[in-house]
C-alpha cells in the first residue's frame, strides 16, 4: 500500500498545482479549441470542395484528436517531470524513499487524467460543431487508443531521459518530438505514400498501424489485427527500453555527483 500511495502523491501534486493556477488549466485545453476547429473547418471545407463520397471528417480530424490524445500522454508525463525541475524539487522528490518505478508510475497516472479529460473535451468539441461520429466504431477503437497511450507514455519517459541527462536547459528537444514523429506516423497519409526510407522507420512505429488499421475500418474493412498486434509489440519493448534508460541515467548523474547540482538553470 506505501507504494500505491507514494505513486498517488506524485500524481496529488500535480493535481494541486493546477487547482491553484487557472492559467495551466487554460493551456491545457486552448490548443484543444485551436485544433479541432482549424481542422474541422478544413474538413467541411474539403467535403465540400471534392464534392465525392469521401467523408473527410473522420479521416482527418479524427486522425487530429487521437495525435492530439498521443500528444497529451506524452507531454503529460514531461510536463509533470519539469514541473519537479522548474520548483526545483526533483531533489526533494529524491531524498524521500520514492522509488524510480513509483516516480515514473505517479507521472503516467497524471497524464492519464490528462489525456483522457482531453479526448473527451475533444469528443464533445467535434461531435457538437462538426458531426464526427467518434464512438460509431465502438469497442474496436479501444486497442487503437491503448496502442496511442503506451507510445505515448515510452516518449514521455524518453523525453525526460533527455533532460535528466543533458539538464533543463535541454527542455526544447521534449517539445518538438511529436511534431518530428508525424511524417512518419502515417497520420493523415498511408505508409505507401512515403519513400522507402521513411517507410522502413513508419514500420518501426506504433502509430503507423494504428492509423492505417483505422483507415481500414472506415473505409468499412475488417481492422488488421496482425498489424495491431505488432504496434503493441513495439510499444513494450519501447517503453521498457525507455524506462532502462531513465533508471541508468539517473544512477549515472547521482554516482556522479551531477545530481545535486541539478537546478532550474542548467546542470553541468
Amino acid at each position: 500500500m506505501s507504494v500505491l500511495r507514494r505513486t498517488a502523491g506524485i500524481a496529488l501534486r500535480q493535481y494541486y498545482l493546477l487547482r491553484g493556477s487557472p492559467a495551466r488549466v487554460l493551456a491545457l485545453y486552448a490548443w484543444i479549441l485551436i485544433d479541432i476547429t482549424l481542422w474541422g473547418f478544413i474538413s467541411r471545407y474539403l467535403n465540400l470542395a471534392a464534392a465525392s463520397e469521401i467523408n473527410f471528417v473522420p479521416l482527418l480530424l479524427g486522425a487530429v484528436l487521437l495525435w492530439n490524445f498521443f500528444a497529451r500522454i506524452m507531454h503529460g508525463v514531461t510536463t509533470s517531470f519539469l514541473e519537479d525541475v522548474w520548483s526545483q524539487n526533483f531533489l526533494n522528490l529524491f531524498a524521500s524513499p520514492l522509488s524510480i518505478r513509483e516516480y515514473l508510475g505517479g507521472l503516467v497516472l497524471v497524464s492519464t487524467a490528462m489525456g483522457l479529460t482531453g479526448l473527451l473535451a475533444m469528443v464533445l468539441l467535434a461531435t457538437v460543431a462538426f458531426g464526427l461520429r467518434f464512438f460509431a466504431y465502438g469497442l474496436m477503437l479501444v486497442p487503437f487508443l491503448l496502442a496511442l497511450f503506451l507510445f505515448g507514455v515510452a516518449l514521455g519517459i524518453f523525453g525526460i531521459t533527455l533532460v535528466l541527462r543533458f539538464g533543463p536547459a535541454s527542455e526544447w528537444l521534449v517539445w518538438p518530438i511529436p511534431a518530428v514523429v508525424t511524417p512518419f506516423a502515417a497520420v493523415f497519409y498511408p505508409v505507401a505514400t512515403l519513400p522507402d526510407w521513411m517507410q522502413w522507420i513508419s514500420k518501426m512505429l506504433p502509430p503507423s498501424y494504428v492509423f492505417e488499421g483505422l483507415r481500414t475500418i472506415v473505409a468499412g474493412d475488417s481492422p488488421p489485427v496482425g498489424g495491431l498486434i505488432l504496434g503493441f509489440v513495439l510499444c513494450v519493448l519501447y517503453i521498457m527500453a525507455a524506462s532502462w534508460a531513465f533508471a541508468r541515467t539517473y544512477r549515472a548523474i547521482t554516482r556522479s555527483g551531477l545530481l545535486a547540482r541539478y537546478k532550474a538553470e542548467g546542470a553541468s
